[in-house]
């Protein structure tokens, strides 16, 4: 009896709890939530550990959006939007802002096959060679707002959709800027329910941590700045994790916009990491409550692996 004590209580096991727990945080954190089992394999169930401090020690409201006022350093870009706009409208005219073929970006990889486009100007505090050849205002603007992690050009086109999902990591918040919009209800984003409509010059901040979807049901494409804005927090520890994290993680998801532009190294492992990934779509393909028989199995067996074994 005391093994089996001193086994539940062992660090191996206390990691599992503080999995399980923060894990139902996540869960029950907003109002539209996935069913069980995609909860289960999603990868926000991975990162609860680690997002769940960023939430306890933010230091601005957990809602789904923030109020742009709680960043005044924004309000630079949005009254030099026009500015921007006309290079990224020089980009688009130049058929820059495309996706990635070469499973190069892990980050946005599924978008790709929805037709959205981007164009990277900053990530995670490298600016792109080619966003300073192409984009110099823009780039000087975002030099002004050290805030901003990442940035980039991002193409919704006419008549398309991105799924339901979550992004990873929450020591970040989303800032869009609307650049070219069909300013209108029907191209629009919904976080945890609630619905925005892009507007030409209007900006919109939100935690995109929670489950949201875009859709544009206009015959427009819509153009917006996209930014990552480092989340305010408390403590200097947590500002210390969340920075570290930003580098040793964030920013190995460097993805180029051309040849002379960085791949980090999670992208540079990418396409290998995605060749088990296809065997799992035929695998799907071909049958699909096998294809779930062998995941959920296979989960179950690292987690026998990790903690009974």
């Amino acid at each position: 009896m005391h093994q089996v004590v001193t086994e539940l209580v062992s660090g191996k096991f206390i990691f599992f709890y503080v999995l399980v727990i923060s894990t139902i945080i996540i869960h029950y954190r907003g109002k539209v939530r996935y069913k069980f089992f995609r909860q289960l394999t999603d990868h926000s169930t991975f990162m609860a550990p680690i997002n769940v401090p960023m939430y306890a020690l933010s230091d601005v409201e957990n809602k789904p959006y923030i109020k742009t006022e709680s960043f005044p350093q924004l309000g630079l870009l949005k009254s030099n939007w026009e500015t921007i706009r006309d290079e990224a409208l020089l980009l688009e005219r130049e058929e820059l802002i495309k996706g990635s073929d070469k499973l190069n970006d892990v980050g946005f990889n599924s978008f790709f096959r929805r037709g959205w486009k981007r164009f990277y100007l900053k990530w995670y505090n490298d600016f792109h060679p080619s966003a300073i050849k192409y984009c110099p205002k823009t780039v000087e603007l975002l030099k002004q707002i050290p805030s901003v992690k990442a940035a980039m050009f991002a193409v919704l086109p006419a008549g398309s959709e991105l799924l339901k999902h979550r992004d990873p990591y929450a020591g970040s918040l989303r800032y869009h800027l609307g650049l070219i919009t069909p300013n209108s209800d029907a191209c629009n984003i919904v976080v945890d329910g609630q619905p925005y409509a892009w507007r030409d010059g209007e900006d919109v901040l939100f935690d995109e941590t929670y489950i949201h979807y875009a859709e544009n049901k206009t015959d427009i494409d819509r153009i917006i700045l996209f930014c990552d804005v480092e989340r305010p927090i408390k403590t200097m520890l947590g500002r210390g994790w969340n920075k570290f994290f930003g580098w040793f993680i964030m920013a190995a998801a460097a993805s180029p916009n051309m040849g002379e532009d960085k791949t980090g190294n999670i992208n540079k492992v990418f396409r290998y990491i995605y060749s088990i990934r296809l065997v799992g779509k035929r695998l799907k393909a071909y049958n699909y409550n096998l294809y779930y028989a062998v995941k959920y199995a296979l989960l179950v067996l690292i987690l026998w692996l990790i903690f009974i074994r």
